[in-house]
């Protein structure tokens, strides 16, 4: 029997929502082996000036419990 443990992170770029997702991934990755899927849960932007200036993903990772 597979047991995938979820975890949600968070991820923000000055370039895009894709960058974020990608950011939180890779930042997770460093501690948290045999990631294999996930879902974007959220997003969101800040604005200043009246422009977008950070892109913020949330997201939910799935990896698979080591025994």
């Amino acid at each position: 029997m597979v047991v995938h443990k979820y975890v949600e992170v968070y991820g923000s770029s000055k370039e895009s929502f894709a960058d974020a997702a990608n950011s939180a991934v890779k930042d997770a990755s460093k501690t948290i082996r045999g990631i294999d899927s996930g879902e974007v849960t959220q997003l969101h932007f800040k604005v200043k000036n009246n422009k977008i200036v950070e892109y913020n993903s949330s997201l939910k990772l799935a990896f698979e419990v080591e025994r």
